[in-house]
């Protein structure tokens, strides 16, 4: 579905690279959690793949189509929903009404449906919202999309409690074998129940790319995490993982 390869970025000409020749594949179907200290880059590559940002060397291929082109093919496909973000003073419905034409797949009831896994109605002013109300609402739209491939970056940030458990419950309701998620975050307790893959990185590279399907076990993901930084062959033997090329 999407290949990353060998991309290299840095923000501002002779800093340093945030990302150095880095690649990684995402296939349909799959949940990958993405992983990494702060400062690893992982903010940086979802924008990468979402066309956002531009790499300095490689590319970002998704479904064929290089992302930097910015094409209506590849942009009503794939959503993201970034840590930081903004929503007008209006109605959600007026909201609906002018974003949702771009997505010939959204379906207002699965919007309704995601709402209602986070107790939250249609009939609301976006304007009128805390952070984290927002981030349901935002969340329930870009599901709704049902865009082939949906990136989130830190969605649990901001949530209450309740809103962590319902965060779960929310994402495996949305998946079908024709969608994938990539969710990255730090927070690795709130995601542990609903990825089949993870990923994590550090250094510009990619220390381990592994299922958790079938494993043995369930894995403690937070164990794992500070396993791979040290030793990621040892980690995944440790934890039984399928590493996947």
């Amino acid at each position: 579905m999407l290949q990353v390869e060998n991309i290299s970025f840095s923000y501002r000409r002779g800093k340093k690279n945030v990302l150095n020749d880095f690649s990684l594949s995402l296939k349909k179907g799959c949940v990958y959690g993405l992983l990494g200290k702060n400062g690893a880059g992982k903010s940086t590559l979802l924008y990468l793949m979402s066309g956002l940002l531009t790499p300095k060397q490689g590319r970002v291929m998704y479904h064929g189509i290089d992302t930097r082109r910015r094409l209506p093919v590849t942009l009503r496909d794939m959503f993201l929903v970034p840590e930081e973000f903004e929503l007008p003073s209006v109605s959600l419905l007026s909201y609906v009404e002018l974003n949702s034409p771009f997505y010939p797949r959204f379906s207002r009831e699965d919007m309704v449906k995601y709402l209602h896994f986070f107790e939250m109605e249609q009939d609301i002013n976006l304007g009128a919202l805390s952070m984290g109300q927002k981030k349901k609402v935002f969340m329930s739209f870009a599901l709704a999309t049902n865009t082939s491939l949906l990136i989130m970056d830190e969605p649990t940030n901001g949530l209450d409690i309740p809103g962590k458990s319902q965060f779960r419950k929310f994402i495996a309701s949305g998946m079908s074998e024709e969608k994938s998620m990539l969710i990255s975050t730090h927070q690795v307790r709130d995601i542990d129940k609903v990825l089949d893959h993870v990923v994590i990185m550090d250094n510009s590279r990619v220390l381990l790319k592994a299922s958790l399907v079938d494993t043995e076990s369930e894995v403690n993901l937070e164990q794992l995490f500070n396993a791979a930084l040290v030793n990621p062959a040892e980690a995944a033997d440790m934890f039984h993982l399928k590493s996947l090329e």
